[in-house]
Formats: C-alpha cells, structure tokens, sequence
C-alpha cells in the first residue's frame, strides 16, 4: 500500500512535510526513496524548501591511478569517505562515472593482466562495494565508454553500460559496434552485437552527463540523445530497445554543436537539457515532453553577462570551430543549482538560479563528476534457481 494512503485519514500533506523537516537528511534521503509520496513533495514548490536538502559534491581524480577525491558542497562534515579508502587495496583505482550515490570505478593490481576489462560499483555514503564479473578487452584499435545507471526511487539494483566504439587514425571514433550490460540483480552481463542497425551504427557515444530517468538511460552522442530502454530484460538476455532524440538548437553547419556545449539532467522524472547560446550570454535550460511533437520547451533563461560580469565568451578556433570560455559540467533544479568550469580563471563555480549569482567551489580543473548521497544499502543478488536441481529435490 502506498504510504500517502496509510497517512492520508489521519494526517494533512502539510503536516506530514512539518514531521519529515524535522528528519535528519540521512533518514529523509532513505525515506523518501521507499515512499514515491514522500519524494514528490521534494518537487512541489510549496513543501521543497521546507524539507531536508541532501548534501552534494564532486568526485574527481587528477589524472590516471592518483588518489580519488570528493569536493563536498555541504557546510557540515557528513563523514562520507571521498578517497573511497574503504574499498580493497587495488594498486590502480580508475574514476569512471557516477550515478544517484552510486560510484563506478575500474581496478587492476600489477598482476592484472592487459585484456582484462574489472569493474567495481561502492557507495560512499553506506561504504559498500560490488565487484563486477571480469569482461575481455579487444583489441588496442577499441575504445571503451562505460556509464552507471541507478534509480533507487524505481528499482533498488544497477546497471553498467559498456560501449565498445570501433577506434580508426587519430583516435577518430567510427560508432558502436557492441554494447555489453550488467544487472546487478542477476549479477551477469549481456553481450550483444545486433542492437545497432544500418540506420544507428555510426553513433558515438561521448563522456558528456547523462541520465537514467525512469530505468531508461539516457547518453549524449554526436548528434543527439540515445535512449536505452526495457532494460528489465536484459536480465533474460533480450537486448533494451534504442531510440534517439533530437536536441534543440540543431545547428546543421556544426555537428560539434551537441558533444561540446549542453549537459544533460533531470528533475522530477522530466529529462533536461542546459546549453548556452551561440553567443555564449545566455543559458537556456530545456525540458523534453515525450509526448509533444516539438518535444522541448525552454523553462530556463540564464545570464551569463549579469553573472560574470563580461560578454566576450565566444572565439572560433581556426575560424570555424565554435568555442565557449565556460563549460556546463552539471545542473539540479531541485537545488536551484548550475555548475561552470570557467576557463578564463580556471575555477569551479556554481550559479544559483533564483539568485543570479555565482560563487567560486574551487581552483583548478578537472573532470568533475556530480554526486549526491543515496544512504540506502545496496541490494543483494536475486537468488539464481537451477531447474534441474528443483526437479529433482521435487522428486
């Protein structure tokens, strides 16, 4: 039974938000993962500003095999292990994606040998770990992108998403050729090689944020976003179905447009979208109906001017390659919050929608990724049942 139901004879939405204010942000963050009521009210206008605000941060790793580390937003310690110390003592220690609290990282000792593909999925918050069944690297002339998919208000367990992109000269990245999924339900992975077909197998997928809404994924790829849905079957080897969508601001004169300039994210279920304009003054935030035909609406017009202060954000390098001085890295409208690396003073900021105003977080850039604490202890595999062995206990 729904847990609004259970409340409603007895409580007002009102008075079930002044209770839940008044929860630490740890219990708040369990609780409304377990309760779809509960976490609604984080979306609602009225009631957002008077419930807990989880803390967020970046991790971020200077460079291949250094320490891990965290940029903690929150104005209190909340005794989150940003170094992931509490995970075995891998001599290499790969960041490679981050999803909803959970952190993906690739391993490997000095004994591990070169065609060996391991990965481990932690969470911070609660200290535990999974380790991922071995895949096979290919050969040197493959590149590899691998997202984390996590959705603990929709299903406790996890997905990795491993592209194998064919690689020619230059590291010039031709299209996926296979996708390989794991489950963390059935703790397997699916291999398949057919999901692409004549029309989608030039895609590329890049590095950009992307989201999982909904247990469908969503990536950037060179051109637009594809949508990996129906995953629940993959657990029983049927590959997800794949479908695309058209970004706004399609400039056909500049298939750089998309990969280098928007950032995708979410809120309240509803994928987003945050690009600047070509002039690099204003930022517009876009959200996506799937059942419109236009499909985006602007719900978000940003300035950049009134914020930095400065209007020259825009050179063509070579004179035609379109460049804006500050990147887009993250946004959450349920925290009113975007996220620049600015590159003229090579500072992490923060610009506060409702404020206009920016604030620096830190110096010096890296590839920061965006997290915010799930405080919900991940699940066990389902039990695997072996049909023979029930035959025969049965007889």
């Amino acid at each position: 039974m729904d847990c609004k139901e259970l409340s409603a004879p007895y409580l007002t939405d009102d008075l079930v938000v002044e209770i839940l204010s008044r929860l630490p942000f740890k219990s708040f963050s369990r609780f409304k993962c377990v309760c779809k009521a509960w976490f609604d009210f984080s979306f609602d206008p009225h009631y957002s500003q008077k419930l807990p605000k989880v803390p967020t941060g970046f991790f971020y790793q200077d460079r291949h095999n250094s320490a891990i580390q965290l940029v903690n937003l929150s104005k209190h310690d909340e005794g989150i292990d940003g170094t992931l110390s509490f995970l075995p003592g891998y001599e290499h220690l790969e960041l490679v994606d981050c999803c909803n609290g959970l952190v993906l990282c690739e391993y490997r000792s000095n004994y591990t040998s070169a065609d060996i593909f391991r990965l481990v999925v932690c969470n911070p918050a609660t200290r535990e770990w999974r380790i991922l069944p071995d895949t096979r690297r290919k050969a040197d002339e493959f590149y590899y992108t691998t997202k984390l998919g996590f959705n603990p208000l929709q299903f406790p367990h996890f997905y990795v998403f491993k592209f194998h992109q064919k690689r020619g000269p230059y590291n010039f990245v031709f299209g996926v050729s296979q996708l390989e999924i794991f489950s963390s339900s059935k703790s397997t992975w699916l291999v398949d090689s057919c999901l692409w077909n004549h029309e989608n197998n030039d895609i590329s997928v890049n590095g950009r944020p992307h989201v999982f809404i909904d247990g469908f994924l969503h990536v950037h790829t060179d051109r637009d976003v594809l949508v990996l849905e129906k995953l629940e079957t993959t657990s029983m080897g049927i590959p997800p179905r794949n479908w695309t969508i058209k970004l706004p601001l399609h400039r056909v004169d500049c298939f750089l447009d998309h990969c280098v300039r928007g950032c995708l994210g979410q809120y309240s279920g509803i994928l987003h979208y945050a690009v600047a304009e070509w002039d690099g003054c204003t930022i517009l935030v876009w959200s996506h109906d799937y059942y419109d035909p236009d499909g985006w609406t602007v719900s978000h017009r940003l300035s950049m001017r009134d914020a930095f202060g400065r209007d020259d954000f825009v050179h063509y390098e070579d004179g035609w390659l379109w460049t804006c001085n500050y990147e887009i890295i993250a946004f959450d409208l349920e925290r009113e919050v975007i996220f620049l690396v600015d590159e003229k003073t090579n500072k992490l900021l923060s610009y506060g929608i409702s404020t206009g105003k920016l604030n620096e977080i830190k110096d010096s850039y890296h590839w920061y990724m965006y997290y915010v604490p799930c405080y919900l202890k991940l699940p066990d595999p389902e039990p695997v049942y072996d049909d023979e062995a029930m035959e025969t206990d049965e007889s």
